[in-house]
């Protein structure tokens, strides 16, 4: 991996939107609101596909060149304007390890649901604090030719005008530009089956349904329960023809799939029944036991389990459940451990907070009780601080550092895949 040769700079955005680069000041990282001037190796190019955000309300902090100690920048150095700080939305399969540092201005917005990584400039070219945490290739922006999405997805949505769940994929596809469904009409690894309207948590960061409109949610759920059948005319098709085939249930554009449990075995049935071929997977909050057992006797493969934290009460905030707690989350990998299937964690990245020593801890626990076999680590889109106020994690704490998370994890728990996808599994 590429690092950067000396320290990266200051970027800083005027009150257009330009941004701009003030080498009198390094760029700095924030961990749970504590700066820090990362250090080289923390840095890699910006990823093609990622995207730079301006934070409106935000005044951006850097290092000062020779000390390192955090100083914030309130106006524009070169012309005396106002100031934003800038923040990098990385392409998929890489991991934050700090957040972009900046201080928050009274009645300043709520931050949309993305991820916020620090990102500075140095030797013509932009610098991220992450690393990859998967090679595969399956949502790399050089993948993905939109003339011939374009084409593929019109003429499938044209070959399939009675199938409400293609239809739906198509507008996941052209409108919202979603990876999978771009995957799906490109015939070609990981399709998405989304079947659930409704939900039984109320995620504080749901980028499908934000009922306060305090933020807007980042795409619209589906409307409807789709029937066996309809599941079954995107199933069976791409398990049979795609490489390294894939479907999975529960996905960002509905609520909780296990409310649909019954229509979802009788599709697995009925898919089954068709072909053996490639994994069918579910991503989950996991509430149900009982629905898993039926699921992974009907013939589901893996089980994707999304989870904040290994902390109850933190867990419990975010989630907001009703009627399920984080032991039944838990009980759920047991059956599906049991039962022989594949088991990831989905589990929210926010640096700070997921390397703090007490989560590092609570989540060791976790892995040495329930041994899931994957964790698949995923930035946690959201505004940081509405989160950490949201889970009432606001007093200090001590940080191990996510590149030394990262490297802890992997001596204590060396047969632990981690990665960002969802593996195939046969």
């Amino acid at each position: 991996m590429i690092h950067p040769s000396g320290q990266p700079f200051l970027v800083y955005a005027d009150a257009q939107g330009n941004i701009t680069d003030f080498p009198e000041l390094h760029a700095a990282g924030m961990s749970c609101g504590t700066f820090k001037l990362p250090e080289l190796r923390d840095f890699i190019p910006l990823p093609e596909g990622s995207e730079l955000f301006v934070l409106p309300g935000r005044l951006p902090v850097g290092c000062h060149s020779r000390t390192g100690d955090p100083l914030l920048l309130e106006d524009d150095p070169y012309s005396g304007g106002s100031i934003q700080a800038v923040a990098a939305f990385m392409s998929p399969a890489h991991t934050a390890i700090l957040n972009s540092a900046y201080q928050t201005e009274p009645d300043a917005p709520r931050l949309p649901l993305f991820a916020y990584t620090a990102v500075g400039w140095y030797d013509d070219r932009f610098w991220t604090t992450a690393f990859r945490s998967d090679r595969d290739i399956r949502q790399d922006c050089n993948q993905f030719n939109q003339n011939e999405i374009n084409a593929r997805t019109a003429r499938k949505l044209r070959e399939n005008p009675d199938n409400r769940l293609i239809q739906h994929l198509g507008k996941c596809c052209l409108t919202y530009g979603c990876p999978a469904a771009r995957n799906y009409f490109l015939g070609r690894w990981e399709a998405p089956l989304p079947t659930s309207p409704v939900c039984n948590a109320r995620c504080i960061g749901c980028i499908s349904l934000q009922a306060s409109g305090k933020c807007s949610a980042t795409q619209d759920r589906i409307q409807f329960v789709p029937t066996p059948s309809e599941i079954c005319g995107v199933a069976i098709p791409h398990l049979e023809k795609a490489s390294d085939a894939i479907v999975s249930f529960g996905q960002g554009c509905e609520g909780e799939p296990l409310l649909q449990a019954e229509t979802i075995e009788k599709a697995i049935i009925a898919i089954r029944k068709k072909t053996d071929r490639g994994t069918i997977n579910l991503n989950s909050n996991a509430s149900l036991p009982g629905a898993i057992q039926r699921l992974a006797a009907a013939g589901l493969d893996s089980l994707r389990v999304s989870i904040n934290s290994a902390q109850e009460f933190h867990h419990t905030r975010y989630y907001r459940p009703q009627n399920f707690s984080l032991s039944d989350v838990l009980e759920s990998i047991t059956v599906m451990k049991k039962a022989g299937g594949f088991v990831s964690l989905n589990y929210f990245i926010l640096p700070g907070f997921t390397d703090s020593v007490k989560e590092f801890e609570s989540l060791c626990s976790l892995l040495s009780t329930y041994q899931p076999d994957r964790i698949q680590l995923r930035n946690l889109n959201m505004d940081p601080e509405w989160y950490l106020r949201s889970i009432h994690s606001q007093e200090p704490v001590v940080s191990m550092g996510m590149s030394n998370w990262l490297a802890q994890i992997k001596e204590k728990f060396p047969q632990l895949q981690l990665g960002y996808y969802n593996p195939v599994i046969r």
